[in-house]
């Protein structure tokens, strides 16, 4: 299939970002909406410094969610791959999905063999959901096929597995590159895309949003098949995910706002949403 030509610049973006969420909304319709986002969220860490310690206290904190805020408990927990088996066994019949990073994640700079042996690697241990990061180096240097067969072989291993694919829109920077990274992912059969890793700045913003959630909306026109949505990076306030949340419904509809379809990358938001929620 063929996308159509894209000529978005940021100024456009931010200008169509800026009538979307400038439209009121009043205190019953965001604490409908807070609670919803609460459900999207994948709780986070990733850090050199993550030990068997930290992952359990991670886990501990999903299932805490769970027992004493019933209905606001989180979608999955996102950790690096040597814990996934730890998370497997600490949620067993929690419903808490484990989602883990994989090829040469943050850099995406790894030979294709050893990205897919990663993702085998997460596989084998348990992970639900893979995000895998593309080379920026290759979407810059103009290597698209490359950046196609990485995303294809990689689909390919996780069969039913979902598989989020992270652009790093910071570093691709310009709206052509992400649009077409966006379309690359899609057509490669990625089940989500995903803004950033978290390690750059600037990570996710809402023109990179809008331009990957107009790429997903058209993909759904041409071939009904839904594709998911994640922002990641920097978003630690209720506000900054209430921003997604709008662009998600205004782009791509209803049907997206659940957790097969949406979610958010984040950690210290969960903390300041329970607390708006149980107030």
């Amino acid at each position: 299939m063929e996308f159509k030509a894209y000529y978005e610049t940021s100024e456009s973006l931010r200008q169509r970002v800026d009538e979307i969420i400038q439209q009121p909304l009043d205190e019953l319709e965001l604490n409908q909406i807070y609670r919803q986002i609460f459900s999207f969220l994948d709780l986070t860490t990733l850090e050199g410094s993550d030990n068997p310690d930290r992952i359990d206290s991670l886990c501990d904190l999903a299932l805490d969610y769970k027992h004493k805020a019933p209905g606001i408990g989180v979608a999955a927990v996102c950790l690096y791959m040597p814990f996934v088996k730890q998370a497997k066994k600490r949620l067993t019949n929690s419903g808490t999905t484990i989602a883990t990073v994989a090829c040469g994640f943050p850099s995406g700079q790894l030979p294709l063999d050893l990205k897919l042996n990663e993702v085998r690697y997460a596989l084998d241990q348990g992970a639900d959901e893979i995000d895998m990061v593309i080379s920026r180096g290759t979407m810059l240097g103009g290597e698209f096929q490359q950046v196609f067969d990485e995303i294809h072989a990689v689909k390919a291993i996780c069969g039913k597995s979902h598989l989020k694919v992270i652009l790093e829109t910071g570093e691709l920077s310009q709206p052509h590159l992400i649009r077409k990274a966006s379309e690359l992912a899609l057509l490669a059969g990625a089940d989500f895309l995903k803004t950033s890793t978290g390690k750059t700045s600037p990570a996710a913003t809402p023109e990179a949003a809008m331009i990957m959630l107009d790429t997903i909306a058209e993909y759904y026109q041409i071939t009904r098949r839904k594709v998911g949505f994640k922002p990641a990076g920097g978003i630690a306030e209720p506000a900054d995910a209430l921003i997604y949340f709008r662009l998600v419904k205004a782009l791509c509809g209803e049907s997206w706002l659940n957790p097969e379809l949406f979610r958010i990358g984040a950690s210290r938001l969960a903390v300041k949403l329970k607390d708006l929620l149980l107030k």
